[in-house]
């Protein structure tokens, strides 16, 4: 993949990519397509389908993470996408399970709340995958889905603060019809519980709501208490969090009003989904 993309580069071929962690539905598919928007019919679209192990911790789903090659393979073709890149465990952690391996990329102000206080030692691990991937695919643009918005800004700073060469886009969430934002870990839903994965949708639906017909900036403690109750109302759904921030430096704010983002985590059953939005 180096080789070819460093040929790519001689050759003054612009290279798009979108990572992943395969079984692609259609936000991932959009990805794809914005890559090509941004490189041109001459470019080159490459899309990375890795489960990268050194972001989950050992109590989460590592090992049963929806799999399906045939059906992303096809995606991607239908998708115009030029090459998909699969490595191994081997081939992206070589030595790691006998101990050879032990640098990673720690970014350690924006991943520090909300996904990174539950999941701590998630962002190193994505950090320093998306490192490595750019080191390989060499991208002149890369593309990320705005649904995991904390984790594309913390990817945004360390672009920025280990000078990557390249652009950093990141893209609408998708949705289904009903609101819900599209994610692999979706197909674990039972048909009960997917009835009421939607209230994530709902939430981000009412806190908007309550911040445009407001005056002025309402106070998060409130509002956050009338949310929390939307989640609590659901047999199966469990909060892990709900945060009012700034978009650009994840601070938590007190003060809430249009402009602010609300992120949140729930576990419906045993699934976690997250998703955020802009008041």
């Amino acid at each position: 993949m180096q080789r070819l993309a460093l040929a790519w580069k001689r050759s003054g071929t612009r290279v798009g990519f979108v990572p992943t962690m395969g079984y692609l539905h259609e936000g991932h598919v959009s990805l794809a397509r914005d890559a090509r928007r941004r490189v041109g019919k001459s470019g080159i679209v490459v899309v990375s389908i890795y489960v990268n192990p050194t972001q989950f911790a050992p109590t989460e789903d590592l090992s049963r993470y929806p799999r399906d090659w045939a059906r992303d393979t096809k995606s991607c073709r239908e998708a115009g996408v030029d090459v998909v890149f699969a490595p191994t465990d081997a081939s992206m952690y070589a030595g790691r399970d006998a101990g050879r391996y032990s640098t990673y990329v720690v970014e350690e102000s924006l991943a520090k709340g909300m996904e990174g206080a539950s999941r701590p030692a998630h962002f190193r691990g994505v950090t320093t995958v998306v490192a490595k991937l750019f080191n390989v695919v060499l991208p002149d643009v890369a593309v990320f889905g705005a649904k995991d918005w904390q984790q594309a800004a913390v990817i945004r700073r360390m672009v920025a603060d280990l000078n990557f060469p390249l652009k950093i886009v990141v893209a609408p969430t998708w949705r289904e019809a009903d609101g819900l934002a599209m994610s692999s870990r979706n197909a674990y839903l039972s048909p009960a519980e997917r009835s009421q994965a939607v209230v994530l949708a709902r939430v981000l639906a009412e806190a908007r709501a309550s911040v445009r017909k407001s005056r002025g900036p309402v106070q998060a403690s409130s509002l956050r208490a009338r949310l929390e109750a939307m989640v609590a109302v659901q047999p199966d759904a469990r909060l892990d969090y709900l945060e009012f921030f700034d978009p650009e430096t994840m601070v938590p704010t007190e003060r809430v009003g249009r402009g602010t983002h609300l992120a949140l985590a729930v576990f419906v059953g045993k699934t976690r989904l997250i998703d955020n939005g802009r008041l």
